[in-house]
């Protein structure tokens, strides 16, 4: 592929959130990294969610649900210490537990009931493999050699068995693209500006987020969720943004979906699926989106399954497919909607 004749990827970010809209629940998480001890010290990982909903007449929303959680990761991944609010049964199972595919079946065994509940601190305890896989990019707006330094660190044969493995695990890491050519990715995989997801007019919109001084990474999420009682459709509006602090104060992203959908409001079939990517680092991910008409026809409470049958790999996002899997709790968050 001659990947110097392909169009810039996307960088563009649609923030701030838009303000909720009125009888409408809005899910929004966040997980916040730092390194309070330097970059060879454990990550400090705080997570947190909330589920609100918006009354009919529009104003101060009720909150339904919430949760938080603190854990200290090694530079493998490795939990080595959580702790959360709400504390669900089998929190303290995932201490040794590394952020990866594996921490999510972990979960599923460990936290049935929360599940069961959709409570958004199991989305935002889900979300720890995705945060932890993309937060070390916070380093790179720090230190321009961070790269180097990585390999240095890790050393030249571990360093070159990472970056193999990065090939063929998503459609914008395909073999031949640009994201793994020889000699490495472009080196201006980040140069958006991330804004800010609170919308000023709207103070209530977001719950309170983690900032802090120095390198940090943020992944941030937004799910609004109305009903369509006279077309007879669920509609739902999200977000899905990772992004670095900066030197001079501000934020870069490197990951930026929105995804619109519709869905049965009875038998709670997608109807329509419409992603957009906003910001992404290579030219090549936005193909991804059109894999994701797969899931058109299919159940709400299913799509956590069918964006892992029928998006693994190559033939999908890994951060669209983070989105996507979220959207498996809107039945439980449209029960709240007054009809």
């Amino acid at each position: 592929m001659d990947t110097e004749t392909l169009p810039p990827p996307p960088r563009e970010t649609a923030n701030p959130a838009p303000q909720r809209p009125a009888n409408s629940v809005r899910r929004t998480t966040s997980i916040d990294v730092s390194w309070p001890d330097g970059i060879e010290g454990q990550r400090l990982v705080i997570g947190a969610a909330r589920d609100v909903v918006t009354p009919v007449g529009g104003g101060t929303p009720r909150t339904m649900a919430e949760g938080s959680y603190r854990a200290r990761l090694k530079e493998d991944k490795t939990i080595t210490a959580i702790e959360s609010d709400p504390a669900p049964e089998g929190l303290s199972q995932l201490v040794g537990a590394r952020a990866g595919g594996h921490l999510r079946m972990l979960l599923r065994e460990v936290m049935p009931d929360l599940i069961a509940k959709t409570h958004p601190l199991y989305l935002v305890l889900d979300d720890l493999s995705g945060a932890a896989l993309v937060s070390a990019f916070a380093w790179s707006q720090w230190y321009p050699d961070w790269a180097e330094k990585l390999r240095q660190r890790i050393g030249e044969e571990e360093h070159d068995k990472m970056m193999s493995q990065r090939v063929n695990v998503c459609w914008g890491l395909q073999e031949g693209h640009s994201g793994v050519q020889p000699g490495g990715p472009p080196k201006n995989v980040a140069d958006a500006d991330a804004g800010d997801v609170r919308n000023p007019e709207d103070p209530h919109g977001w719950h309170g987020l983690s900032d802090h001084e120095g390198p940090g990474f943020r992944r941030a999420r937004r799910i609004d969720v109305t009903r369509d009682e006279a077309a007879g459709l669920l509609r739902i509006d999200s977000a899905f943004q990772d992004s670095a602090a900066k030197p001079d104060g501000g934020r870069i992203a490197i990951h930026e979906y929105l995804v619109r959908a519709t869905a049965d409001l009875k038998t709670q079939e997608l109807l329509t699926l419409e992603p957009e990517a906003r910001i992404l680092p290579f030219s090549e991910c936005p193909g991804a989106i059109a894999n994701t008409q797969r899931l058109v026809g299919r159940k709400l409470p299913d799509i956590r399954d069918e964006v892992l049958a029928q998006l693994r790999g190559p033939e999908g996002c890994t951060h669209l497919n983070d989105a996507l899997r979220a959207l498996a709790d809107v039945p439980e968050l449209m029960a709240e909607l007054q009809a």
